[in-house]
């Protein structure tokens, strides 16, 4: 019945976007180059170079150590394996970085030998692997799996105790306080900016607040070339996914607004006043677009096409998720005028970003004791001195690696979950008010554009929400209480 249930997984996932494990995000990779060079059914010795740590997991083999008890440079150098990793990465497959930094951990671990294969329908192809066992390799990225599942998948690595002192986001692919799943990256959300664009036109402080957001905008447009915010309207996935990624702690500095009080609340898109809330985000996209500092014919941006522009300095700002920013860096001669900014909403003079990892790093459950070790090995490797997380731009998930993600007196957090008796309240109200809040509200957000351009009111919009809203919750029986 599981392996039909995976098997089900994966064919919804070749069907819909999905997006990554354990709660994070991913970009969009499209290309494609797999390395096949190495053989990954080949045997491991064992090693005598180090002793397995004996505070193990539940449920993993005493030979195996803990992320924990693994020191760098001195255990295991002598271990000699041969594994797997399988990744979505296809852009840092084709491009040589992945092999780069293969040839660099085996500087230090010369036996280790690791196949790659950079997938493009990961989503989907993980999942269809994922029943076959030791077949897959020895490491893959977390697909979208039932949290009770991950012992017979995964190795843990240790408790997320141990693991939330060497790095962030332990608890995110938790199961009976063990950890699951270490992320390869952080994605933070915010604002990609060209800071000499920002120069050029005179702004000398980082906007805070919708209202310096939008004359911050004015200012690239009177005094430079560029177009101040490009929307991305055409893509529909970098435009409603990436605003509605802001919806919750960003604007409200509230936790729990999102996945507990939204579905509760009677107006939750009414004008609070001072600049926070649902309304001043959507209210900033209208009010770039109604005053003429967005691009000249929305129905024309091309997603590829902006990473060069922003890179070359004709584009001011684009509201994306900070994994957009290795893209932008790559993507032209400029890489040092691309930069991270905190979503302009501040409140009560503090300005909030939620962070989380992307794909998750995780150790195949059946590979062999000595496998595991060279994944655990590899891994840890990957997190602490290879410095891909910098190099994509990442909020960063070792705590004790160098890092150049910069969030200047901004309070990082988590949107709280829902309690268990709710946890698919939110997709019932999405669906009965077919505003899709949480996922696929790209017509919505499309349509603020399209308002916006044709002079239609804003408060028009809200209202419509509200009302949609109101409707769900009252033929879901919602209490309305806040």
């Amino acid at each position: 019945m599981k392996l039909k249930r995976l098997m089900a997984l994966g064919m919804a996932a070749v069907m819909t976007m999905s997006l990554t494990a354990c709660g994070g995000n991913s970009n969009d990779d499209t290309t494609t180059n797999n390395n096949t060079s190495n053989n990954d059914t080949a045997t491991s010795n064992t090693d005598n170079n180090s002793t397995a740590s004996s505070d193990n997991t539940a449920g993993a083999d005493s030979a195996v150590p803990t992320y924990a008890s693994i020191k760098l440079g001195e255990d295991y150098t002598d271990l000699t394996a041969s594994i797997k990793f399988i990744h979505h990465k296809t852009d840092r497959e084709g491009d040589g970085t992945m092999a780069n930094l293969i040839a660099e951990f085996n500087k230090v671990y010369p036996n280790i030998t690791v196949e790659t294969e950079g997938i493009t329908d990961y989503a989907g192809t993980s999942l269809l692997r994922l029943p076959t066992g030791a077949d897959w390799g020895d490491i893959m990225f977390i697909p979208t799996i039932d949290v009770a599942d991950y012992p017979e998948y995964f190795q843990p690595y240790g408790t997320v105790e141990e693991m939330s002192e060497l790095i962030n986001f332990a608890d995110n692919c938790k199961l009976d306080d063990y950890c699951y799943g270490i992320g390869y990256m952080g994605n933070a959300q915010g604002l990609l900016y060209n800071k000499k664009v920002f120069a050029d036109a005179g702004i000398t402080e980082l906007p805070k607040t919708p209202d310096e957001f939008i004359a911050a905008l004015q200012l690239i447009k009177d005094n430079t070339d560029a177009i101040p915010l490009y929307t991305n309207y055409a893509s529909g996935w970098a435009l409603g996914g990436q605003w509605d990624a802001l919806l919750g702690a960003i604007t409200t500095g509230d936790t729990a607004w999102l996945n507990q009080k939204f579905t509760h609340q009677a107006e939750p898109f009414a004008d609070n006043g001072d600049g926070t809330g649902a309304y001043a985000l959507y209210k900033i996209l209208y009010d770039a677009v109604a005053q003429g500092l967005t691009e000249e014919d929305y129905t024309t941006t091309d997603w590829e096409g902006c990473k060069g522009m922003i890179n070359r300095g004709e584009i001011g700002t684009m509201v994306l998720g900070s994994w957009a920013l290795a893209q932008m860096k790559d993507a032209g001669d400029n890489p040092d005028d691309i930069g991270y900014m905190p979503f302009p909403i501040s409140i009560n003079g503090q300005q909030y970003a939620t962070a989380g990892p992307d794909y998750n790093y995780g150790i195949n459950a059946k590979a062999s004791d000595e496998n595991k070790t060279a994944a655990m090995v590899f891994v840890k490797w990957m997190v602490d001195e290879s410095g891909w997380c910098d190099l994509e731009g990442g909020y960063p998930i070792s705590k004790s690696a160098e890092t150049s993600f910069v969030f200047d007196g901004v309070s990082i957090v988590t949107n709280d979950p829902a309690p268990d008796d709710e946890a698919d309240l939110m997709n019932q109200m999405n669906a009965a008010s077919e505003l899709n809040f949480n996922n696929g509200g790209d017509a919505r957000v499309q349509k603020i554009v399209e308002a916006a351009a044709a002079g239609t009111p804003y408060e028009d919009l809200t209202a419509e929400w509200t009302q949609k809203w109101n409707d769900a919750q009252s033929s879901l029986g919602v209490d309305v209480t806040y």
